[in-house]
């Protein structure tokens, strides 16, 4: 069951915002780890991983694709070794340390987050192939674009043309939400009326996000007009450091400082993207995989997330701390050490 959960957040988490996984899913997490005896960190923690690992080196989430354009990096190529370094980082964060996580702290779902009783409110629900092909839909239009430019390889061609604009990540998104409407939304009975709601009240949480985004781009802009970018890039002349391990240490550094990963990944990407100019495409891609996993590297009570996790979970600071914090590490941790021993291969 650990591994399905992973799985079934990692695809979740996809196309979604970090908190929106989390709100979607802690029900089903509570309702399995109750009606299955579980330990609820032995299913939590595959759940929050898989959510976490996409939210921290996928595109389209806000922090990768920022960072994408802050370094100029090939969005497609980002994504295909994002994809790489996520399997086998979710797969250690999420499966394997939540038995130790379950030792750690042996809780079981709070009774007072169980949901009384399954929704009533919809007589039919989308079928899982259309489920899963509107949720992936997004993914593989800029992957397709990757593809067609490898192979293509000419600006002006037709199909060139065609996929810079169906695989851009605005598009990409805006086809999986309209797509939505007809694979999800019809064949669970909602009308006119409904779906228009429905998108209304969607268009609501996005003010949150906007905000996250708007002031990460502030704060980056800030450190780099004040000559914090050149500061480091001065200072780090000297060091026998490799780039990729210096772009995880900054973004480590403005999470642990700030609690949040899009603030820590767009603010790391701005400070480092003169050391993008010297790279090839393949490590200009993994820069920003780098910048990603240092963004998550040990929440605390400066992060939001840290707070949904203690309370959905019915946890205690200390517990949090021994299981979703150090979770995080391990994802940051690994994440890492995954693209620099990419950077010795390819």
């Amino acid at each position: 069951m650990p591994w399905a959960m992973v799985l079934i957040a990692s695809v979740i988490g996809l196309p979604l915002f970090f908190e929106v996984g989390i709100v979607l899913l802690i029900p089903v997490v509570l309702m399995v780890a109750k009606r299955g005896n579980y330990s609820l960190m032995r299913i939590g923690v595959p759940a929050l991983a898989g959510l976490s690992v996409m939210h921290a080196l996928i595109p389209p989430h806000p922090g990768p694709l920022v960072a994408v354009d802050a370094v100029k990096a090939n969005l497609g190529l980002t994504l295909a070794l994002g994809v790489l370094v996520a399997i086998p980082t979710v797969i250690i964060a999420g499966p394997l340390f939540s038995k130790v996580a379950a030792r750690w702290v042996d809780v079981q779902a709070p009774e007072r987050m169980l949901p009384a009783r399954p929704s009533e409110d919809l007589k039919n629900r989308p079928g899982f192939g259309a489920t899963l092909a509107t949720i992936l839909l997004p993914v593989v239009l800029m992957l397709s674009k990757a593809l067609v430019d490898i192979i293509i390889d000419d600006p002006a061609h037709t199909v060139q043309r065609v996929f810079d604009v169906i695989g851009s990540p605005l598009i990409a998104l805006l086809a999986a939400v309209i797509v939505g409407m007809f694979t999800l939304g019809r064949p669970a009975g909602f009308t006119k009326d409904r779906l228009s709601t429905t998108v209304e009240k969607g268009l609501m949480p996005i003010a949150g996000i906007l905000l996250i985004v708007g002031a990460g781009g502030g704060f980056k802009q800030t450190l780099i007009d004040s000559g914090v970018g050149q500061m480091i890039l001065d200072i780090s002349k000297d060091w026998s450091i490799p780039a990729l391990l210096l772009a995880w240490l900054i973004a480590v550094a403005i999470r642990l400082a700030t609690g949040s990963a899009t603030v820590a990944t767009i603010s790391a990407a701005g400070l480092v993207a003169p050391l993008a100019a010297d790279m090839s495409t393949t490590h200009t891609a993994l820069l920003v995989l780098a910048i990603g996993s240092g963004s998550v590297f040990f929440s605390h009570v400066n992060d939001a997330g840290f707070w949904l996790v203690k309370e959905y979970f019915g946890l205690s600071v200390g517990q949090t701390l021994k299981t979703w914090s150090v979770m995080e590490t391990i994802i940051s941790v690994v994440g890492g050490g995954l693209v620099l021993l990419l950077s010795l291969i390819i």
